[in-house]
């Protein structure tokens, strides 16, 4: 661990003030780190890795056991040794998540709306709930019963979950253009009717609370030892994460001026890229495979939060907001 006991303290404190069940955790530590390594590892090296993050041997095992039957993790059994791995659906679910997480949050607005209408009578009530929830998770808003609408959603994942759901036939897409004679402020209305989005704020505000002073401490640092590295990168995507999967990612045009998701996310962005380079270090360091070491990142890695160079640091040419 660090030498600098206060940024010590500030890292365990954070630890015990975030919610950390063993499931979504591993699921943020699969998706930050392992995946773009090539996505398996052997399950002793995993216990090793989160064990400063408070999980024993008997949560992980549970944890990868529930995850597995969740589909999302799949095991080789090799000698004595047990290797998980992402499954193929585990990995789309995560790619869809990443172009979320890592993105950039400022989006502009060319007025048009993605609408989604689904045809009740011919679905059980089953698949219109999944329906729901999935189009929630994109961050579609339900503006009425069976018709949910978004501002800037991705199209592909709207036809992947109707493909995946096999329900082509019962989900009219459209798209619907602003009229643009009625301005904005009816859209902010709805938006705010739509969504909840004072709770939202909350959450980011807390986010910026807890991860600011220690993003400061850091930069005062220097040099950060690989497990402290990890540890700050995987507490800050887990929580970055469970606020931003909840974001429906609108344009700034349909947000009220003081919306704190753009400044977390720099703040995010800043704090990410102090840790990457030492946390790659410790995966390196701890981490093993069926194959032995644990292997390259890929290039997709360096490409978050608008690019890494290769020691996972950003480029000087990037713009950085005062935080």
């Amino acid at each position: 661990m660090t030498k600098n006991k206060k940024i010590q303290d500030a890292i365990f404190n954070l630890r015990d003030e975030t919610t950390l069940r063993a499931k979504s955790l591993l699921v943020t530590v699969y998706g930050d780190a392992i995946l773009t390594h090539g996505g398996s590892v052997w399950l002793g090296s995993l216990i090793n890795l989160v064990e400063p993050l408070g999980l024993s041997e008997r949560m992980v095992r549970t944890a990868v056991f529930r995850l597995s039957k969740d589909q999302w993790l799949t095991s080789t059994q090799i000698g004595r040794r047990s290797y998980y791995k992402l499954t193929e659906v585990g990995r789309r679910r995560f790619e869809t998540a990443h172009r979320r997480i890592y993105a950039s949050p400022h989006r502009t607005w060319n007025g048009e709306w993605l609408m989604v209408i689904v045809n009740k009578s011919n679905l059980d009530q089953e698949t219109r709930d999944q329906l729901r929830r999935e189009f929630v998770w994109l961050g579609f808003g339900t503006i009425a019963p069976n018709v949910f609408a978004h501002p800037a959603a991705d199209i592909r994942a709207v036809r992947q979950i109707i493909q995946d759901l096999d329900v082509t036939d019962q989900v009219v897409t459209m798209a619907a253009r602003a009229d643009r004679q009625s301005g904005t402020t009816p859209h902010r209305n709805m938006v705010h009717s739509s969504w909840d989005l004072d709770q939202l704020a909350i959450d980011y505000n807390h986010f910026l609370d807890s991860f600011r002073p220690l993003y400061h401490a850091l930069s005062n640092e220097g040099d950060i030892d690989p497990e402290s590295a990890f540890l700050v990168r995987t507490l800050l995507i887990h929580e970055y994460r469970r606020i931003m999967l909840r974001d429906p990612m609108l344009p700034g045009e349909l947000l009220h001026a003081d919306w704190p998701g753009a400044t977390a996310a720099t703040l995010c962005a800043n704090l990410y890229r102090l840790c990457a380079p030492s946390a790659e270090k410790h995966l390196e360091n701890l981490l093993e495979t069926a194959e032995g070491p644990l292997p390259d990142a890929s290039p997709y890695f360096y490409n978050r939060f608008g690019g890494l160079d290769g020691n996972g640091e950003s480029p000087p040419q990037k713009e950085r907001l005062t935080l």
